[in-house]
């Protein structure tokens, strides 16, 4: 009997997106901040997938102009697929233009418009508490990822959960993206992504830093102008510093040490 094909499956699947928080509703001001992060590289992000935040504007600016904003974002090459932070009543609005919206649940909502359970009348004496039970031991973290060989331009290398240790050159081109920290013991020359699920304590570490962009829990920095002379092709750390990228030459530290 020949086997039956079904025209579709539905798997699960994640993917990365990266988060645009706007602090601006206005088409103009975004797109010279989007050529000034991008220094006019037409393939700086590659198609990726993008979440608009909107939390920071919400309540200021109601009637943003989602056409003009995901065309705008398009154009740098970033797909929007969900808007993050929106008020309910943008929600009409953001569906019609075939967003979803993300309210970064699971999915689960309190129950609204419930009464209040009315008082007793009596309260029976309790009875004795039972013993409480041990409470579970915690998971364990996902092992770090570790990758021995050289990270090639146009290649992407994602490290889901947890930290990502890369032994070899990441080239020019290439980019490499962890939930953890990242790890490089040798040039990192690409574009390092640490936090990606949004851990603002997360670290890149490399012992010779010359990176074409770097990123903590969604926040960026590039390096248009080249990286900072004083910490060019030496051991760095960029870590989150509030809201800001701040890099730490580790030669120095050991110096001082």
């Amino acid at each position: 009997m020949p086997k039956t094909t079904l025209p579709i499956e539905i798997k699960i699947s994640t993917v990365v997106a990266i988060s645009t928080i706007l602090h601006s509703a206005d088409p103009v001001a975004i797109d010279a901040a989007l050529t000034q992060m991008t220094g006019g590289v037409s393939d700086f992000f590659e198609d990726e997938f993008a979440v608009i935040d909107v939390a920071a504007i919400a309540h200021e600016s109601p009637a943003i102009d989602w056409p003009a904003l995901v065309s705008l974002l398009k154009k740098y090459r970033l797909n929007a697929v969900a808007v993050r932070g929106a008020t309910p009543a943008m929600a009409e609005a953001i569906r019609a233009h075939g967003l979803a919206l993300d309210d970064g649940s699971s999915g689960a909502r309190a129950p609204e418009n419930v009464a209040p359970a009315a008082a007793p009348t009596a309260v029976p004496e309790p009875a004795p508490a039972p013993a409480p039970e041990p409470a579970p031991a915690p998971a364990a973290p996902p092992p770090a990822m570790i990758i021995d060989t050289p990270v090639r331009a146009g290649q992407r290398i994602y490290a889901r959960g947890g930290d990502l240790i890369i032994t070899a050159v990441v080239n020019n081109g290439a980019e490499i993206i962890a939930d953890g920290s990242i790890h490089v013991y040798a040039p990192l020359n690409g574009r390092a992504l640490a936090g990606a699920s949004g851990d603002a304590g997360a670290r890149i570490f490399a012992l010779s830093m010359q990176p074409e962009l770097v990123s903590i829990a969604g926040v960026y920095r590039t390096f248009d102008d080249g990286f900072p002379n004083d910490q060019a092709r030496q051991p760095t750390q960029v870590r989150l510093v509030g809201d800001r990228i701040d890099i730490q030459s580790l030669a120095l530290a050991s110096t001082r040490a």
